[in-house]
């Protein structure tokens, strides 16, 4: 069995660079795998091991600057969910593209897993999901507004061409984690907006916490990781993934004439070129020859059951 650490924390890195080399060999050293951000404004990232290997890496971030009080969840999964393990430099750990705002200033106020019903069905209450079209398509809380957006960074515009629609409302954000509704409250308190509250450690501690027969959640919840999609009791749902656009699909779209594994879905099929499609073939060839020898292909490891 797999442990499965999913963090973030907000805190100043003078020199993310700095951190890069140690922290990689670290998670090499004791065979975790997965991803993990560095930015001038912290670490985000998932990972994956033995349960040794993880509290070593964790042990080795709460070591580092600002980083003491980090706050992580844990999952498991009989196979591997991640193929190799990542850690990059970026300019943020969730890209907003608003240089102003600062989470580790202040943020909406934090509604823990068991609350968040008696808050979300107030009639002064607005609920929006500030996760990727994609995420929400599967899965999302009754009466969530969705904003449609692509990307994380389209939200500040969604907003402002929105906001008139919640006037006089409070606004309950969440999104899987967490991370997002940190950045994404902390902009509606610089916008004005005097009642923000955050969804605490997101809807992967609600499914974890709160039983299906109270639950306003319906459909499951993507995650970026070989379990594609998890559900009540963060059990592994039923979706798979696309691997040329990566987003879920469910097994029963396998048959559809617009998939073709690894080169298309009835999702992105209009959205590649025909040469985008001759390098996924390939890619797709060189998949196959790295399973036929028992190896794992630098693309990314296809989980056994799930492509």
């Amino acid at each position: 069995m797999y442990t499965i650490a999913a963090l973030y924390h907000f805190t100043r890195f003078a020199d993310p660079a700095a951190l890069k080399g140690p922290l990689a060999a670290t998670c090499c050293g004791h065979d975790v795998k997965g991803t993990l951000l560095l930015a001038p404004e912290g670490i985000n990232g998932t990972i994956a091991g033995p349960r040794a290997g993880i509290d070593a890496v964790l042990a080795h971030i709460r070591a580092l600057p600002g980083c003491a009080d980090l706050e992580w969840k844990e999952s498991t999964s009989p196979t591997p969910p991640f193929g190799k393990m990542k850690v990059r430099l970026k300019r943020e750990i969730v890209t907003m593209g608003q240089p102003d705002v600062d989470p580790a200033a202040r943020t909406g106020h934090y509604v823990d897993a068991q609350d968040w019903n008696d808050l979300i069905t107030r009639d002064d209450v607005a609920v929006i999901d500030t996760r990727n079209d994609y995420e929400v398509a599967i899965g999302t809380f009754d009466g969530a507004v969705d904003p449609q957006t692509q990307s994380f960074g389209a939200f500040p515009a969604w907003w402002e061409e929105n906001k008139h629609r919640f006037h006089n409302k409070k606004i309950a954000m969440f999104c899987t984690g967490g991370i997002r509704c940190e950045k994404s409250t902390n902009y509606l308190l610089g916008q004005g907006v005097e009642d923000v509250y955050h969804l605490k450690g997101g809807i992967l501690k609600y499914l974890e916490e709160v039983p299906a027969a109270r639950s306003t959640w319906q459909g499951e919840c993507f995650v970026f990781d070989g379990r594609v999609s998890v559900g009540h009791g963060l059990k592994v749902g039923p979706h798979v993934l696309c691997h040329a656009c990566r987003r879920p699909i469910l097994p029963a779209d396998r048959d559809r004439p617009e998939f073709e594994d690894g080169v298309s879905c009835h999702h992105c099929v209009e959205e590649t070129s025909d040469d985008d499609k001759a390098r996924f073939r390939e890619r797709q060839k060189q998949v196959r020859l790295a399973r036929a020898r028992g190896e794992d292909h630098l693309t990314g490891r296809m989980v056994p059951g799930k492509g």
